[in-house]
Formats: structure tokens, sequence, C-alpha cells
């Protein structure tokens, strides 16, 4: 009921504007202790481990929603089992021009053509560093607006090597659809060149760590059963860790004629949820083994099963949270616990 009238107040305003009141609101609440109690509820256990890490639920936060991990231990709080940060890119940028955020309601829906809006890598480390949040991390990486395709790999390998120390996973974003050419690096010789570097730097980096820290790739959903075949055979060629499914999605039919279906950008929410439930299952007859991260238009406990029975093992919010608040965090813990059963 709470959150229902703080929405109604926060969707007056810009989305993005909005959006970073939230965060600022939430870190306000969690410095008072109000969010203490919220933490308390999650006492029960519905642990599980996977790839070698110890999730308190099945239940993250998908990147996107705090970019810097300036909210880290306020968003960890709320009861997620894991949070995810970034996207974030070597050097800070501003991203793309506002406005760049839309909401689509009617379909518990967002545009956002952000363009890894981010203050750069080191600012998201000296986060972390000073954050208190014992969960697990995640960090999403991209690369520069300006740096070339051609030359991807360089932003993603400095990346991978300044994050490493301070991640409990790492994934690389190769599916936004806001950097012009970033997709490109799903298919063929690019994905391979790409996938064959990172996973070399991050095997010396575990080494020198003495503990591995599991390499993640985030996939589109605009992807025919063939082209995720082909997804599925480099990263298991590449002996990546683990795929999270999926990105937003460039198509508009589910929103033909509604107010910003024309705008560009990526689209999530309830439109992107049957899609990435395709891409998960075709994932899963191809890499029987290989842990998925399951996201897309989750907005309900019974859509966070649906992620589970298509193949994925662990979910992740983003606007369905912005949607519903965090009583959806709840929810789909509860569904996923009583799944089990």
């Amino acid at each position: 009921m709470m959150y229902s009238l703080a929405r109604a107040l926060l969707f007056r305003l810009d989305p993005e504007k909005a959006h970073d009141l939230s965060l600022k609101s939430l870190n306000l609440l969690h410095r008072a202790g109000v969010l203490n109690a919220r933490q308390k509820r999650h006492d029960r256990d519905d642990s599980l481990e996977l790839m070698g890490l110890r999730f308190a639920n099945p239940v993250g936060l998908a990147a996107g929603l705090d970019k810097n991990a300036d909210h880290l231990d306020a968003l960890g709080a709320l009861g997620f089992g894991f949070v995810e940060v970034g996207t974030v890119t070597l050097k800070a940028q501003p991203g793309n021009p506002r406005p760049r955020m839309f909401r689509v309601p009617q379909h518990q829906a967002i545009i956002n053509r952000m363009g890894f809006n981010n203050a750069g890598v080191d600012h998201l480390i000296a986060n972390i560093r000073k954050s208190r949040y014992n969960g697990v991390i995640g960090i999403n990486i991209g690369k520069n607006l300006t740096t070339p395709v051609e030359q991807a790999v360089d932003d993603y390998l400095t990346c991978l090597v300044k994050v490493h120390p301070h991640a409990h996973y790492i994934t690389v974003n190769i599916s936004s659809p806001n950097t012009p050419g970033l997709r490109n690096l799903q298919f063929g010789e690019h994905l391979d060149a790409l996938l064959g570097a990172l996973r070399e730097e991050c095997s010396r980096l575990d080494r020198q760590k003495g503990k591995p820290v599991p390499l993640a790739v985030k996939i589109a959903p605009d992807m025919t059963p063939e082209e995720v075949g082909l997804v599925a055979q480099a990263l298991s060629a590449n002996a990546i860790d683990v795929v999270i499914a999926t990105n937003t999605t460039v198509s508009r039919e589910a929103i033909s004629g509604l107010p910003h279906a024309q705008e560009q950008g990526g689209l999530s929410g309830g439109p992107v949820f049957e899609a990435s439930n395709r891409v998960i299952h075709e994932l899963r007859r191809h890499l029987p083994d290989m842990p998925i991260v399951g996201v897309g238009g989750i907005d309900s406990g019974e859509k966070a099963k649906a992620k589970r029975e298509a193949g994925a093992d662990l979910i992740q919010l983003y606007t369905g949270f912005i949607y519903r608040g965090p009583g959806l965090i709840d929810e789909c813990i509860h569904a996923l616990r009583d799944d089990k059963k």
C-alpha cells in the first residue's frame, strides 16, 4: 500500500527524475534504519549454491538500476539474494541526450535509451569498497560509446582487470541496444574473439587470487533459435560460467500504437517476458549444465516460477520492481520456495 502511494506520486514525474529521487530516498531510509525490519524478514534459509557462490535467495536485482553502486547498501537491505551493479564502462560517460526513458504503463513496461551513462569503473569500485553489503555482488561491464567495436575487447579487458578483485561474478554486457554496434559482438568471430580473450584473462586473475570469479555473458532476446544455438556453442567453447537471459528487446510488436511505442531504445517489462523465456528454454536445451539467470518481464510470483520452468536457476528483477516495489521481492521468494516443495 505504501509503495502504491509513493508510485502514484513518482509516476507524475519524468521517469528518470523519479528514478533518481527513488534511489536517493532509499539511501535516506537505509541510513535512518527504516529498512532494518525488511532485512530481518529474510532470516528464513532460502539460500542456494551456484557457481561456487552462496546466494541468500534466488531473487536478484538486474544491472541498470544502480549503475555506479551508489545505492548498493540500501538495495541490498531490501532482501535481494544478490545485486548486480553497472553497466559500468572504463571511462565516465554521460549517455544519450534526455529524455531517454519512457513508461508504457499499459504493459508495465519501460523504454530506455540511456546509453551506459555512468561515472566510470573507478568510481564504482570506490563505492563497493565503502559498502557494507555482504551479499553476492555482480559487476556488469561494457564498452565506451567512443570505443570502436573493433577495439571493444580492450575496454572489456581493462574493466575486467579492475573489477575482478571486487566482484563475486562479472557480467559481460554485449546485448544493450543503446550502444551502436554492440550487439554485433554477440555473433561469429567477434564473439569468439571477445570471449576467448576475456576467459583467458579471467582465468589468469583467478589463479592470482586463488579463487575463481565466475564470468557471465548477458544476451539479447531478439534472436532466432538458430542464433541462440550459435551463441550457446560459443559460450560453451570459451568456458563461460553463466549466461544471463535476457536484456531488453528492440521489438515493438506488443506495444504497437501505444504512446512512446516509436521511441528508440530497449523495451523492458511485460512485453519481453515470452521472448526471454523462449531464449532461456533454447539455452537450456543446448547447455544442460550451465547456470542460467532469467530476467525479463517478471512482475509476479507466477512469472518468477515460469522463468524457472523455462530453465532459469536464478532470476533478476528490474522493471517489475519499479512498478511493484519491494513487495515483489518477497512474492517471488515465496513463489520459488513453494515451487521447490
